[in-house]
């Protein structure tokens, strides 16, 4: 792999932990460069000192998706740095655990704001610079939260399912610029101590095993990817089959 699968440089949100923290370091082992966007600046920053002793290009840009002003200030940074931007991946998002019942308007509107809202400022501040150097490719991270619930998940639902519609509108609209917008749906995808999961927690997914991380980037290449130009608008459902499985309480 190298930098020019991907097309120019990177941009991935929520850089600095889980997910996309290991998304900016497989980006820039294939070559890419990558900008990291996070709000935990000292993990973020130490994302980058890793990616850099390992011989990579990248730039932390501390970013808060919710305010629009530095999602502005962050494509500008990144264009800044390095040019043309081929993809975005929009990984950010926050979540509130409470009853609807006791769930604040205050509370509704942070994970709104964050996680809907900041996916679209970002891709359409990404996409007023793809067009006009040859297209590229978004990826919005959703979550199979958006088809399927636990309790007391009404917030982060609402956002991840308007990040799935999200997505396809915006590959219509995006379309004629060449610029590809996909979705990925995690399942469970652990990120903290993997060798403590219970075999129990495997074997309930009809793959047989939790998800990993590196799941993620691997369908993050596939979709960025600038051969695979015949597919936008979708969403890419990662969950080791855990949505199709049927399950009754014996």
């Amino acid at each position: 792999m190298n930098e020019s699968r991907f097309g120019k440089s990177v941009i991935i949100t929520g850089a600095a932990n889980g997910i996309g923290r290991i998304l900016a370091r497989r980006y820039a082992e294939s070559g890419a460069k990558v900008i990291l966007a996070d709000t935990d600046g000292p993990r973020g920053e130490d994302n980058v000192r890793t990616i850099r002793e390992a011989g990579g290009e990248a730039l932390f840009v501390r970013t808060d998706m919710s305010r629009p002003e530095e999602i502005v200030r962050l494509i500008d940074q990144a264009a800044e740095a390095y040019g043309p931007i081929g993809s975005l991946i929009n990984n950010a998002g926050v979540s509130v655990w409470k009853t609807p019942y006791e769930l604040s308007v205050e509370e509704w509107d942070h994970v709104l704001h964050t996680n809907l809202r900041g996916t679209f400022l970002c891709a359409r501040e990404a996409a007023k610079r793809m067009r006009v150097s040859g297209g590229g490719s978004i990826v919005n991270i959703a979550s199979t939260r958006s088809m399927m619930s636990e309790p007391s998940s009404e917030a982060y639902a609402a956002s991840k399912g308007g990040i799935a519609a999200l997505t396809h509108a915006l590959a219509v609209s995006f379309g004629r610029d060449r610029i590809r917008v996909n979705c990925i749906s995690p399942g469970w995808i652990e990120t903290g101590e993997y060798e403590a999961l219970r075999q129990a927690d495997h074997d309930q997914h009809p793959a047989g095993r939790v998800g990993t991380p590196d799941d993620i980037v691997r369908a993050c290449f596939y979709l960025t990817d600038p051969a695979n130009d015949f597919v936008t608008g979708t969403d890419l459902v990662i969950d080791g089959g855990m949505t199709r499985k049927m399950i009754y309480e014996e």
